[in-house]
């Protein structure tokens, strides 16, 4: 079966790649590329209000950081433990049905939350459940998602498509989440509780306006035989036996881990250092998504000026700048400069890192491969969060961000030599 899976990888003669050439017509691709647009506005517009609102609940409940990182925690923490696992079944099913399904889970989780509001309270215990699933149903959603594009939008189309989803991703999580949220929980926490579910609906009623079919081609006759561990596997070493693939996993690495030291050395430098107020520190965070939105808007634009190599080239120099600017002055507007930069090159990387990714990967191989893929990139944050943390308590905040913007700019070696031109154009 591997060997098997092996050869059509390397011949581009899977049923997965023969599907694709079969693509939705124009106007099917325009209907599906709305519909996920919109669910993917919806989900991440609930999840930007729910990852605000359940630490803000849990610090009503308890005095201890312990207890507040803890939620926190559970709603990223499934990226590592089950992300492999769900890979396996995504390509196992109907990937639609299992949008169905996470959504299913985030309404049961948040309606057990909204009753428990309701008639007597929410305890941590529930806060750490319901966070619990919200984050494997995140990871379910997401890999789901991301594995059903290239069934939904023909080629042509999906480079748009990507770059409409990481918007409206963006919107959701860093600017409307987080102030509707705000907003919400001054009603009453019931009410929020109650309008996250309802979005989390709505987003699953979307679902059955698209066209098409969902599963991926396979599996073979003899897969019932093929152990769980041995489809992670092969999913494993599929993106690590590809150049390009491999090449992307590894800058990635890195630029998660610098992104997660970034954002978590920069509440006590802007704090300390900079001397910000709460006002002039939203600012800079809300630069980072300005640069994010700008980066949406503007890749089709970029990659047709200085082709897809170069647009995700950009980001290495972003997120360089990103790092690099904290390290060598305390101005309010060159750090935040650097986190536009950051933010729109993080978003250059990510539209067209899917469109590739979606063009050369196998259909029966994506749930895997994204699994794989986004374990390389959330499982690098924290861990460099935790070296930023540890490199700032033995030198200094800003030598910490020297340390990663050095770290930063030696990605470029890397990048140039094994994601040439005709790599990314390949098919």
């Amino acid at each position: 079966m591997v060997t098997a899976v092996s050869q059509r990888a390397k011949t581009g003669k899977s049923l997965g790649a023969l599907t694709r050439e079969g693509c939705p017509p124009a106007d099917r691709g325009r209907r599906n590329t709305a519909v996920l647009v919109g669910f993917t506005a919806a989900t991440n517009l609930a999840d930007g209000v729910m990852k605000m609102a359940l630490p803000l609940l849990a610090a009503q409940l308890t005095g201890s950081p312990a207890h507040v990182t803890a939620v926190s925690l559970t709603l990223t923490l499934p990226w590592l433990l089950v992300a492999l696992h769900i890979g396996v079944l995504v390509d196992r099913f109907d990937r639609r049905r299992l949008l169905w399904g996470a959504n299913g889970m985030r309404l049961a989780a948040m309606g057990w939350l909204t009753v428990s509001a309701v008639t007597g309270g929410v305890t941590l215990g529930q806060l750490l459940t319901a966070g619990a699933v919200l984050g494997v149903a995140d990871v379910l959603a997401s890999t789901s998602a991301s594995a059903l594009v290239p069934a939904a939008v023909p080629a042509a189309g999906r480079e748009r498509a990507n770059a409409w989803m990481v918007g409206a991703e963006t919107v959701g999580q860093e600017f409307a989440g987080p102030f509707v949220g705000g907003l919400l929980l001054a009603a009453g926490t019931g009410i929020a509780l109650g309008l996250i579910g309802a979005s989390y609906a709505l987003a699953a009623l979307a679902l059955l306006l698209l066209v098409g079919r969902f599963r991926a081609d396979g599996p073979a006759p003899d897969a019932a035989a093929v152990s769980v561990n041995s489809r992670i596997a092969e999913g494993l070493r599929f993106l690590w036996h590809d150049e390009v693939l491999r090449t992307l996993a590894l800058v990635v690495t890195v630029l998660a881990a610098v992104w997660g030291a970034w954002l978590a050395l920069l509440p006590l430098y802007a704090t300390q250092a900079m001397e910000l107020g709460p006002q002039q520190y939203g600012l800079v965070l809300s630069a980072l998504g300005t640069g994010g939105l700008a980066g949406a808007a503007a890749v089709t634009w970029v990659n047709r000026l200085l082709g897809a190599r170069w647009a995700m080239f950009a980001d290495l120099i972003g997120t360089t700048a990103m790092v690099a600017l904290p390290a060598l002055t305390t101005s309010i507007w060159a750090v935040a400069v650097g986190a536009f930069l950051g933010g729109m090159g993080g978003t250059l990387w990510t539209v067209n890192a899917r469109t590739i990714t979606q063009r050369k990967v196998p259909d029966e191989m994506l749930g895997r491969y994204g699994a794989a893929a986004r374990l390389f990139n959330f499982g690098a944050m924290p861990l460099g969060a935790a070296l930023g943390g540890l490199l700032a308590e033995l030198g200094g905040i800003r030598p910490a961000f020297a340390v990663f913007a050095v770290a930063t700019a030696a990605t470029p070696v890397l990048f140039l030599k094994n994601i040439t031109r005709s790599a990314v154009e390949a098919r």
